[in-house]
């Protein structure tokens, strides 16, 4: 799994890095993305639904979101 770490980074940059990373890789890649902004939480969950990808889990740890995405 590879690791996409935008702690520190607001809105909507994680989202667009995020983007941008999947957009470089083969299909069914899955991605670890950390954030600590709090609306990347619900912004990852829009981003998936829109562009297909899966969101296979996400938490909150210590302030920082972890979303495992599969790239589609």
């Amino acid at each position: 799994m590879l690791k996409l770490d935008l702690t520190g980074l607001n809105c909507p940059i994680p989202v667009l890095r995020t983007k941008k990373f999947l957009a470089n890789l083969d299909k069914d890649v899955l991605i670890e993305v950390i954030t600590t902004d709090p609306a990347s939480l619900y912004d990852m969950q829009d981003f998936c639904n829109k562009t297909g990808h899966v969101l296979v889990s996400q938490k909150s740890i210590n302030n920082q979101i972890i979303s495992i995405i599969k790239h589609k």
